[in-house]
């Protein structure tokens, strides 16, 4: 029996892990993964194996870690493995060289229902732009980050209270399944893929999920408390929507906000104004209510419970 198609992964980090492990386990021959260079990371900067390297190699499948994907000695690399197919999960731009390379092509599954929120982050600015669903899309890659034919799209209802961490944690499972049923029907020859053009429509507004920089996660009080609610949910548990805290030292303390709920109508105070009872509750005024906080951080600090942080800290607030 042919046991299909030798498939070659690309992918880094743990969302991709559980595509790779749902191929491996479907029964199709993975001939080899290509994935990020070792990393120095932590406070002894050791070099760190990306979570997709990790799972490679304890199922003995072939690793290959290039720095520039162009590089002559990868591409011979890739060649000598003998793609028929070659997946993407969460890695980087490939040059055509490396995309065009297998007869039955090479596809992408992304976090959105594309063309919308092409980009790095598509998870994270769903929620902070308060979607109430979104999505996972597989398609062929060309040129163009994120343009390519779609083959399929699936739709992912967000919870209300629902963060990044927890939609992520979600996705990645049912991109699973998606990546699965994207190798059986190009192997049946089953694949009808459409434009993304043809999904957008004339005129339609495309919004787009850029990499999320530190300037992004500083909240501005001055937003409407749900807008802030939605910023906290999006930016949580990495890289965490955050503030400046003030102690009557005049210390002042970078605050991660990792989870959190809000009130309208809030306080009178001026945005940015704290009310506590400096055990029990921690509030933050916003421009039409209060950001309610549930969980937080402090630098070098684990995360902690309101409760916890006011044990510690209360009498120290402003």
């Amino acid at each position: 029996m042919d046991p299909g198609p030798r498939i070659i992964f690309f992918g880094t980090p743990e969302f991709a892990v559980w595509s790779l492990k749902a191929i491996r386990e479907s029964g199709y021959p993975v001939a080899g993964v290509v994935t990020a260079p070792d990393k120095p990371a932590g406070r002894g900067m050791k070099l760190r194996s990306s979570p997709v390297k990790i799972y490679a190699l304890e199922y003995n499948l072939p690793v290959l870690q290039p720095e520039n994907l162009s590089d002559p000695s990868f591409l011979k690399a890739l060649s000598e493995l003998k793609p028929d197919l070659q997946v993407v999960v969460a890695f980087r731009m490939m040059p055509r060289a490396v995309w065009a390379m297998p007869q039955m092509g090479t596809f992408n599954l992304h976090a959105s229902l594309l063309p919308q929120y092409r980009g790095a982050a598509p998870i994270n600015w769903a929620i902070i732009n308060g979607e109430k669903e979104t999505g996972l899309t597989t398609f062929f890659l060309k040129e163009k980050a994120d343009t390519g034919d779609i083959i399929f799209r699936e739709k992912v209802i967000i919870g209300k209270d629902e963060t990044a961490g927890e939609l992520h944690n979600r996705m990645k499972i049912d991109g699973a399944g998606l990546v699965v049923r994207t190798i059986e029907s190009i192997i049946r020859g089953r694949v009808n893929a459409c434009s993304q053009e043809d999904l957008a429509g004339t005129g339609s507004k495309l919004l787009t999920a850029p990499r999320i920089f530190t300037g992004n996660c500083r909240i501005d009080w001055d937003q409407p408390s749900e807008k802030i609610y939605n910023l906290i949910r999006g930016l949580s548990p990495v890289p965490a929507a955050f503030t400046m805290l003030k102690m009557n030292d005049n210390t002042i303390h970078h605050l991660k906000i990792l989870r959190a709920g809000y009130e309208k109508p809030g306080s009178s105070r001026p945005p940015g104004s704290l009310v506590t009872d400096n055990q029990s509750y921690l509030k933050i005024s916003a421009r039409n209510g209060d950001i309610c906080i549930y969980e937080l951080q402090l630098p070098g600090r684990k995360t902690m419970k309101t409760e916890d942080f006011l044990r510690g800290f209360g009498s120290r607030i402003t």
